[in-house]
């Protein structure tokens, strides 16, 4: 099975002989590839509809591989065989639903060797979380793909804190390491949020003056993070 570039780098991710679990499967194609490739001894396709988890179901038998990935109806981590999961997988959903499914299944977490996240959005607050619930991130990649920027993270049990915001907002190691994919994303969004700064002129109204902030905060830190470029 041939895997997009972004679900490639996904499953790169995890720690060879580790024994994943994909939640949100939808059609399994990352457990069947983790398999595949022996890079998991065995997998867990994971989906809260019914739906999917049936498709997913259809794609392991065609590849004869139900005796190495069970397919698990959960809501998150409701139904996470925690004894048999060494990796947990979190993508193609938002950064808020990655959150609030971690935070609800933390409790599952203890006996998880890595969390292997890529939030659609609002990767700031996965990293946030992940710092406040004792994990830190070990590595991270962007990529693009059909035109959309997308963030990849491995992050394990320990104690870690970024002392700068932009490091929150865009990645530290994304940031250090001057990845030209987060350099590109950098420009486009400094040009877009400027646009909207030179658009919010009518200051007499409160709702654009709270706008306005929000804004130059941005800009703040994406000229934060352009820095890192120059040294």
């Amino acid at each position: 099975m041939e895997l997009s570039k972004r679900l490639q780098t996904i499953a790169s991710y995890v720690t060879e002989g580790f024994r994943a679990a994909d939640v949100g499967t939808d059609h399994g194609y990352i457990p069947i590839y983790l398999v595949q490739h022996k890079r998991c001894p065995h997998a867990f396709a994971m989906d809260i509809n019914e739906g999917p988890l049936q498709r997913a179901k259809q794609h392991i038998a065609e590849m004869n591989l139900e005796s190495r990935i069970d397919c698990i109806l959960s809501d998150g981590l409701d139904g996470l065989p925690q004894k048999d999961v060494d990796s947990v997988i979190l993508a193609g959903m938002g950064g808020d639903l990655i959150v609030q499914i971690l935070e609800r299944g933390k409790d599952k977490l203890s006996g998880v060797k890595e969390l292997i996240l890529s939030p659609q959005s609002h990767p700031e607050r996965v990293r946030l979380w992940l710092h406040q619930n004792g994990f830190r991130i070990l590595q991270e990649k962007m990529l693009i793909e059909d035109g959309k920027y997308y963030v990849i993270c491995r992050a394990v049990h320990g104690t870690e804190s970024y002392e700068k915001a932009c490091f929150y907002d865009f990645g530290r190691f994304l940031i250090m390491e001057q990845d030209p994919t987060l350099l590109e994303y950098l420009n486009l969004e400094y040009q877009k949020y400027e646009k909207i700064n030179q658009s919010l002129v009518d200051l007499s109204k409160e709702h654009i003056q709270k706008r306005k902030t929000e804004v130059e905060q941005r800009l703040g830190a994406i000229k934060e993070a352009l820095g890192y470029y120059e040294m």
